[in-house]
């Protein structure tokens, strides 16, 4: 039996006190939450942190978890939290060429990858139980798309 080798990532779904939501745009997946993958010896938290203050310069305090994803094609497990803006102003990097902050509204219509709008779409309706999605990526005709598995709240 083959041990399974799974990459375990975050993003944070943050707000800050006008309760507009911060965004990054990333070289290759547009508009997007902040995050990224979570080092060895790193728990979910800490690499949220670290993630998000690396490629925004915010610093936030992680709330409540709010959706978990798996994308069995590329192994990958992603953990959504929500989270609350404590200091610090927007900065780029070379995975953010634009960090700010959003309506809720304006939000959602600047997503345009399916998955991370779905996430961001899981957040604005959460409702007090984190959802789970499983997905599959394939390519056809040279587009990459999404289908969704498995979908329900825990």
């Amino acid at each position: 039996m083959k041990v399974p080798k799974h990459v375990v990532a975050v993003t944070g779904f943050i707000s800050n006190s006008a309760g507009k939501v911060l965004l990054k745009l990333d070289p290759l997946r547009g508009w997007e939450l902040p995050g990224g993958k979570v080092e060895l010896g790193e728990d979910l938290i800490e690499a949220l942190i670290r993630e998000v203050e690396e490629e925004t310069g915010i610093i936030i305090s992680v709330s409540h978890l709010i959706g978990v994803y798996s994308n069995l094609s590329t192994h990958s497990i992603i953990f959504n939290f929500v989270c609350k803006f404590e200091s610090g102003s927007p900065r780029i990097c070379s995975e953010s060429l634009e960090v700010d902050w959003f309506s809720r509204d304006e939000a959602l219509d600047l997503i345009t990858h399916p998955t991370i709008r779905k996430r961001v779409s899981d957040t604005l309706c959460f409702s007090d139980k984190v959802v789970y999605r499983s997905y599959y990526t394939t390519i056809l005709d040279g587009s990459v798309h999404y289908k969704f598995r498995r979908n329900f709240t825990l």
